[in-house]
């Protein structure tokens, strides 16, 4: 039987790095989306609103796997308009899958949602993996709540894997190219102190650990992130000698606030930091391409990717 995988939210920068995984291949790839779109080869597009029961709960029957990756994006000002949007975006939508899960006659292999390393908040120096204490602030609320969703179903037939996913770094686009862009324009300098630590994974890594999860008998948090975080200026660095840039000007706090107000988006996004690895991950031995920021830039460690399942 032709594998099946659903991708809620599956039209996000996430959700293309899982698509071109599998792109041309004999797993069926179906979409769930507010907008239809004509199938393109082994892709399907369905229509739902990420809120309530309806038609596309069909495609969960037999399915290989059901991946949650709906969010609001949290790049806007933190109105009380927009923190509620974020919170009821990953809250309804989690909620819904587990409803639709646990009434499906033949339920998915695997449920993965998700999640962001964001509940650490702003964790200084202490290095988090799966079991640490979690953090304060509006991030780690919407995070709290976000895992509270998804753990609120048991769904006995189907393994559950929830990813405290880092900053997923994609090529030309994605959270990557507004860091490419500042220093491309001569402020690749430090962000703030610098000193923040960014928890990260590169965009092949990361559809690499979605097949993973597929594949491997794994339940529970998962943190998808590099081994290996880096405080920002370690970062910028990084993007400056991909470039060929040898100096460039810092992006002290009071103008990265300042700005933050122009572009509508909030300066904690990336004046605070958390360093969140994944025992899970090196108990396991995932074999990660790009385990150090050097490895973005340079091609990776230049080893083969495993199958998909």
């Amino acid at each position: 039987m032709k594998q099946k995988i659903v991708i809620a939210g599956g039209s996000g920068a996430l959700g293309s790095c899982i698509i071109k995984q599998y792109l041309n291949s004999d797993v069926e790839i179906v979409v769930l989306t507010r907008k239809f779109r004509p199938a393109e080869g082994n892709i399907r597009y369905v229509v739902w609103d990420a809120r309530t029961l309806g038609s596309w709960t069909n495609e969960l029957e037999g399915s290989k796997a059901v991946i949650n990756l709906v969010g609001r994006s949290v790049n806007c000002r933190y109105s009380e308009r927009n923190k509620q949007e974020i919170i009821n975006s990953r809250v309804e939508s989690t909620l819904v899958i587990g409803e639709a899960i646990q009434r499906s006659r033949l339920t998915p292999e695997v449920w993965i949602n998700a999640g962001s390393a964001a509940i650490f908040g702003d964790s200084g120096e202490a290095v988090k993996e799966e079991g640490s204490d979690v953090g304060e602030g509006f991030s780690a609320y919407v995070c709290k709540l976000w895992e509270q969703a998804f753990f609120k179903y048991s769904t006995p037939e189907t393994r559950k894997v929830f990813l405290r996913i880092g900053m997923v770094l994609q090529a030309d686009k994605g959270v990557l190219k507004p860091f490419m862009n500042l220093a491309k324009v001569g402020f690749g300098g430090k962000i703030g102190s610098g000193e923040q630590y960014i928890t990260w994974i590169h965009e092949q890594d990361f559809a690499n650990l979605i097949s993973w999860v597929i594949a491997n008998d794994v339940s529970g948090i998962i943190h998808g992130a590099s081994p290996h975080p880096v405080k920002n200026k370690e970062f910028m660095r990084a993007i400056r000698t991909s470039l060929g840039i040898s100096v460039s000007i810092a992006n002290p706090s009071f103008l990265v606030r300042i700005g933050a107000i122009f572009i509508r988006t909030e300066a904690e996004l990336v004046l605070s930091g958390r360093r969140v690895v994944s025992r899970v991950l090196k108990d396991n031995k995932f074999p990660f391409l790009y385990p150090r920021i050097q490895h973005v830039f340079s091609g990776g460690k230049k080893e083969t990717t495993h199958s998909a399942f």
